[in-house]
């Protein structure tokens, strides 16, 4: 298994939505992430993207805990995916 880079950042909120999901880590699986420096004149921030897959009969009410705004896909196999965008602020 070929594990994915992330920043910092990216792991605090990868960490923070397997929690919030209220689930064994396990059944939450990180298909993709990407992250970019992101700045206004005000904040240093990041952008994320991140593609999960979550498992189990029950995976379209895991995503509803996640805070998923937008269409989750559900696979044949009742697995649910879906696309999370967030920003991350750097506090200093």
């Amino acid at each position: 298994m070929m594990k994915i880079a992330m920043s910092p950042a990216a792991s605090a909120l990868l960490r923070i939505l397997t929690a919030r999901a209220g689930v064994e880590r396990n059944r939450i699986l990180l298909i993709d992430a990407h992250s970019r420096e992101w700045q206004s004149l005000t904040f240093a921030c990041e952008r994320h993207h991140l593609q999960l897959r979550v498992t189990g009969c029950d995976s379209g009410e895991v995503t509803t805990r996640i805070g998923v705004i937008g269409e989750a896909r559900r696979a044949l196999d009742g697995a649910t995916e879906l696309d999370i965008e967030a920003l991350t602020i750097t506090s200093d």
